[in-house]
């Protein structure tokens, strides 16, 4: 399951996606989750998905690298869709047992939105799969940058997301190692119920978090040794800037989002 996450990783492959421009890329994203929460009909759903699907073929990331990232989240996916289930109104009822209630309505409320999260998913680790985190950076203290004039920190804001992406593969790495570990020690984290589960974790979770403290300490001292000052005065080896792939690219994130506004 650690093996699963592909949040925060990135996948280098030589490709059309991953020559864009990073801010082309930021922005196509944020066009991309509007567009899919204004959907509400299937010939939405399934513009979406052919806009998707071509994206994931033109990145040349694999569509099974990209799909075993939702095994990490499928908790989550059938607590959503078994909520929406019994707790959505509707005036079809199908079972109707004490507090219990399953419509029609509410079945289709759950397919929606458990599509919805899938498709989320999935279009957001696109980003992240083919933009490095220093170009993630560079992006994002970019667009950010019209902000300081109100005196908000865009540099910052977009070194503390870089970091944050770039320690997710190595804390699960980390949790991977540790999780082997114990488990050589006879540590069981397979059976049991919910509670022997949780606190099979503990063996896991202080030494993962002594890791991520130290990791912590360590990248603050070495940034004070090299002065990191800020944002401020910093230049850039490689500076930012559109080129004709990306200006097609926004051609085509348009078309997106108005044929999911039609559809």
């Amino acid at each position: 399951m650690i093996r699963d996450i592909t949040i925060g990783q990135y996948y280098p492959v030589d490709s059309k996606v991953h020559q864009l421009d990073p801010r082309t890329k930021i922005l196509l994203t944020f066009a991309y989750i509007i567009a899919l929460f204004l959907v509400d009909s299937i010939w939405g759903y399934m513009g979406v998905v052919v806009a998707l699907g071509l994206a994931i073929t033109v990145s040349k990331v694999p569509l099974k690298y990209m799909l075993k990232g939702l095994k990490s989240i499928v908790v989550i996916l059938l607590f959503t869709v078994v909520l929406n289930v019994f707790f959505t109104p509707g005036e079809h009822e199908i079972i109707k047992w004490a507090f219990i209630t399953i419509t029609w309505e509410g079945i289709f409320f759950a397919i929606e939105m458990g599509t919805r999260l899938v498709l989320l998913i999935v279009g957001s680790s696109l980003l992240t799969l083919t933009t490095s985190p220093i170009q993630l950076t560079d992006g994002i203290e970019s667009l950010l940058m019209p902000f300081t004039k109100i005196h908000v920190p865009a540099h910052e804001i977009a070194m503390m997301m870089s970091i944050s992406l770039r320690f997710i593969p190595i804390l699960l790495e980390e949790t991977d190692k540790i999780m082997k570990a114990q488990t050589a020690r006879g540590a069981d984290f397979e059976t049991g119920n919910i509670m022997q589960r949780a606190k099979a974790m503990i063996p896991i979770m202080v030494p993962l978090f002594i890791s991520a403290f130290r990791r912590a300490e360590d990248l603050a001292m070495a940034m004070e040794a090299r002065c990191y000052q800020g944002g401020k005065g910093r230049t850039r080896l490689n500076k930012l800037q559109y080129k004709s792939v990306d200006y097609v690219a926004f051609g085509f994130g348009v078309l997106y989002v108005v044929m999911c506004i039609i559809l």
